[in-house]
Protein backbone atom coordinates (compact mmCIF):
# COMPACT_ATOMS: atom_id res chain seq x y z
CA UNK A 1 0.00 0.00 0.00
CA UNK A 2 1.27 3.46 -0.96
CA UNK A 3 1.32 5.61 2.18
CA UNK A 4 0.42 9.27 1.64
CA UNK A 5 0.95 12.46 3.60
CA UNK A 6 -1.21 15.40 2.51
CA UNK A 7 -0.44 19.07 3.02
CA UNK A 8 -3.14 21.73 2.74
CA UNK A 9 -2.33 25.44 3.00
CA UNK A 10 -4.12 28.77 2.72
CA UNK A 11 -2.43 32.15 3.08
CA UNK A 12 -5.12 33.92 5.10
CA UNK A 13 -7.44 32.90 7.93
CA UNK A 14 -10.32 34.27 5.85
CA UNK A 15 -9.92 31.31 3.49
CA UNK A 16 -10.48 28.81 6.31
CA UNK A 17 -13.95 27.28 6.62
CA UNK A 18 -14.83 26.09 10.13
CA UNK A 19 -11.14 25.56 10.95
CA UNK A 20 -10.73 23.43 7.83
CA UNK A 21 -9.53 23.69 4.24
CA UNK A 22 -12.24 21.55 2.62
CA UNK A 23 -11.63 22.15 -1.08
CA UNK A 24 -8.01 21.01 -0.98
CA UNK A 25 -8.79 18.18 1.43
CA UNK A 26 -11.64 16.79 -0.68
CA UNK A 27 -9.64 17.00 -3.89
CA UNK A 28 -6.64 15.20 -2.38
CA UNK A 29 -8.78 12.52 -0.76
CA UNK A 30 -10.58 11.82 -4.04
CA UNK A 31 -7.29 11.74 -5.95
CA UNK A 32 -5.70 9.31 -3.48
CA UNK A 33 -8.76 7.05 -3.55
CA UNK A 34 -8.66 6.94 -7.35
CA UNK A 35 -4.98 5.92 -7.23
CA UNK A 36 -5.63 3.31 -4.55
CA UNK A 37 -3.34 5.13 -2.10
CA UNK A 38 -3.85 5.31 1.66
CA UNK A 39 -3.72 8.71 3.35
CA UNK A 40 -2.04 8.20 6.71
CA UNK A 41 -1.54 11.82 7.79
CA UNK A 42 -3.02 15.19 6.85
CA UNK A 43 -1.50 18.56 7.72
CA UNK A 44 -3.27 21.93 7.46
CA UNK A 45 -1.51 25.29 7.46
CA UNK A 46 -4.09 27.98 8.13
CA UNK A 47 -3.09 31.57 7.45
CA UNK A 48 0.46 30.61 6.43
CA UNK A 49 2.06 32.51 3.57
CA UNK A 50 4.12 30.36 1.25
CA UNK A 51 5.90 33.50 0.06
CA UNK A 52 6.61 35.42 3.26
CA UNK A 53 7.45 32.43 5.46
CA UNK A 54 10.43 30.20 4.80
CA UNK A 55 10.25 26.42 4.98
CA UNK A 56 12.15 26.48 8.28
CA UNK A 57 9.43 28.68 9.82
CA UNK A 58 6.62 26.29 8.88
CA UNK A 59 6.12 23.67 11.59
CA UNK A 60 3.96 21.37 9.46
CA UNK A 61 6.49 21.24 6.65
CA UNK A 62 9.31 20.55 9.10
CA UNK A 63 7.33 17.72 10.68
CA UNK A 64 6.72 16.22 7.24
CA UNK A 65 10.45 16.40 6.46
CA UNK A 66 11.28 14.58 9.70
CA UNK A 67 8.76 11.88 8.83
CA UNK A 68 10.33 11.56 5.37
CA UNK A 69 13.72 10.83 6.94
CA UNK A 70 12.05 8.15 9.08
CA UNK A 71 10.50 6.55 5.94
CA UNK A 72 6.99 6.88 7.35
CA UNK A 73 5.33 7.65 4.01
CA UNK A 74 5.87 7.25 0.27
CA UNK A 75 4.04 10.16 -1.38
CA UNK A 76 3.59 13.81 -0.43
CA UNK A 77 0.33 14.97 -2.02
CA UNK A 78 -0.85 18.58 -2.39
CA UNK A 79 -3.64 20.19 -4.36
CA UNK A 80 -1.16 22.33 -6.33
CA UNK A 81 2.60 22.54 -5.97
CA UNK A 82 2.43 26.16 -4.78
CA UNK A 83 0.88 24.83 -1.55
CA UNK A 84 4.44 23.74 -0.73
CA UNK A 85 5.58 27.34 -1.07
CA UNK A 86 6.01 30.25 -3.45
CA UNK A 87 9.67 31.14 -2.95
CA UNK A 88 11.73 30.74 -6.10
CA UNK A 89 14.97 30.68 -4.10
CA UNK A 90 13.80 27.88 -1.80
CA UNK A 91 10.70 25.87 -2.73
CA UNK A 92 12.13 24.12 -5.85
CA UNK A 93 14.88 22.73 -3.62
CA UNK A 94 12.36 21.65 -0.97
CA UNK A 95 10.55 19.58 -3.60
CA UNK A 96 13.83 18.13 -4.85
CA UNK A 97 14.86 17.32 -1.25
CA UNK A 98 11.79 15.10 -0.78
CA UNK A 99 12.42 13.25 -4.04
CA UNK A 100 16.09 12.70 -3.17
CA UNK A 101 14.97 11.25 0.17
CA UNK A 102 12.70 8.69 -1.45
CA UNK A 103 9.38 10.54 -1.31
CA UNK A 104 7.42 11.10 -4.50
CA UNK A 105 5.79 14.54 -4.71
CA UNK A 106 2.40 14.72 -6.40
CA UNK A 107 -0.09 17.48 -7.13
CA UNK A 108 -3.74 16.78 -7.85
CA UNK A 109 -3.69 19.37 -10.63
CA UNK A 110 -0.15 19.05 -12.03
CA UNK A 111 0.74 15.40 -11.51
CA UNK A 112 4.10 14.10 -10.28
CA UNK A 113 7.20 16.25 -10.05
CA UNK A 114 10.09 14.15 -11.29
CA UNK A 115 13.81 14.82 -11.54
CA UNK A 116 14.87 12.37 -14.22
CA UNK A 117 16.78 14.94 -16.25
CA UNK A 118 17.78 18.61 -16.46
CA UNK A 119 14.48 19.54 -18.13
CA UNK A 120 12.58 18.28 -15.07
CA UNK A 121 14.76 20.43 -12.82
CA UNK A 122 14.26 23.47 -15.05
CA UNK A 123 10.48 23.05 -15.13
CA UNK A 124 10.46 22.65 -11.36
CA UNK A 125 12.33 25.94 -10.94
CA UNK A 126 10.20 27.79 -13.52
CA UNK A 127 7.02 26.71 -11.73
CA UNK A 128 8.04 28.34 -8.45
CA UNK A 129 9.62 31.32 -10.18
CA UNK A 130 6.16 32.00 -11.63
CA UNK A 131 4.49 31.46 -8.24
CA UNK A 132 6.92 33.86 -6.60
CA UNK A 133 6.15 36.50 -9.21
CA UNK A 134 2.40 36.04 -8.73
CA UNK A 135 2.78 36.52 -4.98
CA UNK A 136 4.80 39.67 -5.48
CA UNK A 137 2.24 41.11 -7.91
CA UNK A 138 -0.59 40.25 -5.52
CA UNK A 139 1.25 42.04 -2.72
CA UNK A 140 1.73 45.13 -4.89
CA UNK A 141 -1.95 45.18 -5.94
CA UNK A 142 -3.11 44.76 -2.34
CA UNK A 143 -0.89 47.58 -1.09
CA UNK A 144 -2.06 49.89 -3.89
CA UNK A 145 -5.71 49.15 -3.08
CA UNK A 146 -5.18 49.71 0.64
CA UNK A 147 -3.53 53.05 -0.14
CA UNK A 148 -6.54 54.00 -2.27
CA UNK A 149 -8.96 53.04 0.49
CA UNK A 150 -6.94 55.01 3.03
CA UNK A 151 -7.04 58.12 0.82
CA UNK A 152 -10.79 57.70 0.39
CA UNK A 153 -11.90 56.60 3.85
CA UNK A 154 -9.00 57.16 6.24
CA UNK A 155 -8.84 54.26 8.67
CA UNK A 156 -9.39 51.01 6.72
CA UNK A 157 -9.72 48.46 9.49
CA UNK A 158 -7.80 46.42 12.02
CA UNK A 159 -6.66 47.27 15.53
CA UNK A 160 -6.20 50.92 16.43
CA UNK A 161 -2.53 51.89 16.90
CA UNK A 162 -1.47 52.52 20.48
CA UNK A 163 -2.33 56.10 21.39
CA UNK A 164 -5.57 56.08 19.40
CA UNK A 165 -9.04 54.64 19.76
CA UNK A 166 -11.78 53.80 17.28
CA UNK A 167 -14.85 56.00 17.10
CA UNK A 168 -17.89 56.15 14.84
CA UNK A 169 -18.20 59.66 13.43
CA UNK A 170 -21.13 59.08 11.10
CA UNK A 171 -19.17 58.38 7.91
CA UNK A 172 -20.71 55.79 5.58
CA UNK A 173 -18.92 53.74 2.93
CA UNK A 174 -20.18 53.31 -0.62
CA UNK A 175 -21.60 49.96 0.42
CA UNK A 176 -23.59 51.53 3.23
CA UNK A 177 -21.38 50.43 6.11
CA UNK A 178 -20.64 52.81 8.97
CA UNK A 179 -16.92 53.54 9.14
CA UNK A 180 -14.62 54.03 12.09
CA UNK A 181 -12.30 56.99 12.57
CA UNK A 182 -9.18 57.17 14.67
CA UNK A 183 -9.20 59.67 17.51
CA UNK A 184 -6.49 60.33 20.08
CA UNK A 185 -6.78 58.32 23.29
CA UNK A 186 -6.24 60.95 26.02
CA UNK A 187 -4.71 58.46 28.48
CA UNK A 188 -2.47 56.52 26.12
CA UNK A 189 -1.36 59.70 24.36
CA UNK A 190 0.31 60.90 27.58
CA UNK A 191 2.35 57.69 27.64
CA UNK A 192 3.35 58.20 24.00
CA UNK A 193 4.39 61.78 24.76
CA UNK A 194 6.46 60.62 27.74
CA UNK A 195 8.21 57.99 25.61
CA UNK A 196 8.99 60.62 22.97
CA UNK A 197 10.35 63.04 25.56
CA UNK A 198 12.62 60.34 27.02
CA UNK A 199 13.80 59.44 23.55
CA UNK A 200 14.69 63.06 22.82
CA UNK A 201 16.61 63.32 26.11
CA UNK A 202 18.52 60.13 25.32
CA UNK A 203 19.46 61.51 21.90
CA UNK A 204 20.83 64.78 23.29
CA UNK A 205 24.62 64.98 23.06
CA UNK A 206 26.46 64.86 26.36
CA UNK A 207 27.71 68.31 27.48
Amino acid sequence: MIRVYCLYRVSTIGQVEKNDIPMQRQACQAFAAEKGWQIVEEFSERGVSGYKQSAEQREALQEIKRAALQKRFDVLLVFMFDRLGRRDDETPFVVEWFVKNGVKVWSVVEGEQRFDDHIDKLLNYIRFWQSSGESLKTSIRTKARMDQLFQEYGFVGGTAPYGYQLCRMGRISRRGHELYDLIIDPVASRVVKKIFDLYCIAREPAS
